[in-house]
């Protein structure tokens, strides 16, 4: 890989001789090596640096979990050997129980897993290296309309009935955390559909967890097949780490055809490539305390569905400081006006452009245009040969250096952890109260003294949002005005964040939401205000890069959900886990000081989606 940088200001030369003066890729070797020899308990935090960085810690100083699997796996792959075969001979094995079983072929995959243990699938997907084998679905939603929305759109290509769809499809829940609940939510609404049909669903399900946690709980009272999900026989990977050394990676791969042999060899990154990625981490850094801290991603075509894991890396790893902070823009397309000239004070911005030899780069003509502008950059050329895990294992070093030049641990994620328990809290009160309706949390959302409004069945709520001059506005869309200027005023924010609690992938009026929240995020904050903005599918997001807008601040979120809600009656599925979700979102933010507000639609048809349309385009005009 070759890196250049474009208006390396401040040099950045410094930072990245750090690493070798302080031989880090030796130290984090000798590291690995002292686990395996002698164990966690030979671990002194006192005493290396690195081990406060990369691991799991309790209250009385002694390390719980080395997470550095994230940067050793490929070692033990290239040690061990044969990691390929092994995959391909358990996937047959898995493969083999459900045709003896049912007498069909595997057609489908559900993969049920939220954040790190779902992301990597949907890249693949989207740079289409699963359109081959069984089709896979992502189940990251425990709204009921995904599901539905998956269990439709596989009878339309089987043209069968359920009954034999269920015979075919493999079921995978995948949860790195003890008290991940999301993915045992959705297991036990296709258990219960395999019941309803009486199909034997012991050959369908398999599950990779910790021992112990809500999943294995869910798993081994079923006697469902547990995969660990490191070949190693390790625990040393958080969720998003866990792609492209694991299991949960492999698998979906190697059931595609993807040459596994050559995935693996993608991933061993020389010593010269590694120092590279920490170049790319002491430009990123010095650009950061400079104020840029907003780094604008622009991959090529065939690798352009990498962006939200890329995204998810490295806010949800390095999240946690209110001091510095590292926000990726995904999905932008290149537009000089959106963003502030070179020489303004205020131009946070910082151009990450990836490259494949033999490939067109993206918006060639535009990034030549930046470059000339002055804006700075770095333009990091890959291989046209080298498969995409050589990509994502450099993002994991890129990620690990900031970590180490900030003194920061790059493996936790404090915020995730916040919204789930605030979820459990409204979930466990509803079940008492009669209904997420009857909460606390949804009667304070949605308390007359803070709502607004709009027409077409749009209405404003800001319960969790101190009004400032919004007090004076008159309508909702100069009450969402109001409190944008108040905190831009205040330095509050310097991003945006517009998230739809449903489905925006299979469903057509969820698409359509999406549609709708792209053009907001250009007519509101790209265009008029110039900064960045996530559109994305909530509580996805949470357990993606949410940990940088609760950890680090200075984004306005804005969280968006249909009041009239699906639900899956043969399996018992409503949407009340969902809703507590969407509520724990907002109390999760306020709780940690960030300026949040919601949206409640009254559906999701043309009407009320144009009504929210015009509602952005008025918030625009007023923020002119």
């Amino acid at each position: 890989m070759v890196l250049t940088l474009y208006r390396d200001q401040p040099a950045s030369e410094t930072l990245a001789r750090q690493f070798t003066k302080d031989d880090v890729l030796a130290r984090l070797k000798a590291l690995d090596a002292r686990v395996r020899r002698k164990g966690l308990e030979s671990l002194d935090p006192q005493r290396n640096g690195l081990i406060t960085l990369g691991s799991e810690i309790d209250s009385e100083g002694r390390v719980t979990k080395n997470s550095y699997g994230v940067l050793h796996l490929p070692w033990r792959a290239e040690e061990e050997g044969n990691w390929a075969g092994r995959v391909l001979a358990e996937l047959e094995e898995i493969k083999a129980a459900i045709r003896d079983t049912h007498g069909t072929r595997l057609r489908f995959v559900i993969w049920a897993g939220m954040g790190g243990s779902a992301e990597d699938k949907a890249m693949y997907q989207a740079c289409g290296l699963l359109d081959k084998g069984p089709r896979l679905y992502v189940l990251d939603s425990t709204d009921p309309a995904k599901l539905k929305g998956i269990l439709a759109d596989m009878t339309r290509r089987a043209k069968a009935g359920l009954p034999d769809i269920l015979k075919s499809t493999l079921v995978v829940g995948m949860a790195m955390g003890m008290t991940s609940y999301e993915p045992v939510v959705n297991l036990e609404k296709l258990f219960a559909l395999y019941e309803k049909h009486e199909v034997d669903s012991k050959p369908n399900f398999i599950y990779m967890t910790l021992p112990g946690s809500l999943l294995d709980q869910f798993g081994s009272a079923r006697g469902y097949r547990r995969v660990q999900l490191q070949l190693d026989g390790g625990n040393a990977t958080a969720g998003r780490h866990s792609a492209p050394m694991t299991r949960g990676s492999l698998y979906p791969l190697g059931l595609a055809g993807v040459d596994l042999d050559h995935w693996l060899d993608g991933a061993r990154l020389d010593p010269k490539t590694v120092q590279t990625a920490w170049q790319l981490s002491a430009f990123l850094q010095a650009q950061a305390e400079a104020g840029r801290d907003k780094v604008t991603l622009l991959l090529p075509g065939s690798w352009r569905g990498a962006g939200i894991w890329t995204k998810q890396d490295f806010e949800e790893s390095l999240g946690k400081s209110e001091a510095i902070g590292i926000k990726i823009a995904v999905g932008e397309k290149i537009r000089l006006a959106n963003y502030r000239r070179p020489k303004d004070s205020a131009q946070d911005r910082v151009f990450l452009v990836v490259q494949r030899t033999g490939e067109a780069g993206p918006d060639t003509a535009k990034v030549a245009a930046l470059r000339r502008a002055g804006y700075p950059m770095a333009v990091l050329k890959i291989a046209k040969g080298a498969p995409l895990s050589a990509y994502m294992q450099f993002v994991h070093y890129v990620v690990f250096g900031l970590g180490y030049l900030r003194d920061m641990n790059f493996v936790t994620q404090p915020g995730v952890e916040l919204y789930k328990a605030i979820t459990n809290r409204i979930h466990t009160e509803a079940e008492s109260a009669g209904g997420v309706r009857e909460s606390e949390a949804w009667k304070r959302m949605v308390d007359p003294a803070f709502t607004a409004k709009y027409r077409g069945g749009v209405s404003l709520h800001f319960p969790f949002t101190n009004g400032g001059s919004a007090e004076d506005a008159k309508d909702a869309a100069s009450i969402y005005a109001a409190l944008l200027r108040d905190r831009i005023a205040s330095g509050g924010i310097d991003s945006a964040e517009l998230t739809f609690f449903g489905d925006t992938r299979f469903a057509v009026r969820g698409r359509a939401v999406r549609r709708c929240l792209e053009r907001a995020g250009d007519a509101v904050f790209r265009s008029r205000l110039q900064m960045p903005v996530d559109v994305y599918e909530g509580p996805a997001m949470n357990h993606s890069y949410h940990e940088m807008i609760i950890g680090h601040g200075k984004c306005f979120s804005t969280v968006i959900m249909t009041e009239k809600q699906e639900s899956i009656p043969a399996a018992g599925y409503t949407a009340g886990y969902h809703t507590a979700q969407f509520l724990a979102t907002q109390m999760a933010l306020a709780e940690k000081g960030r300026p949040v507000v919601s949206i409640l639609l009254r559906d999701l048809e043309e009407p009320c989606l144009n009504a929210l349309d015009e509602f952005f385009q008025q918030v625009s005009k007023r923020l002119k």
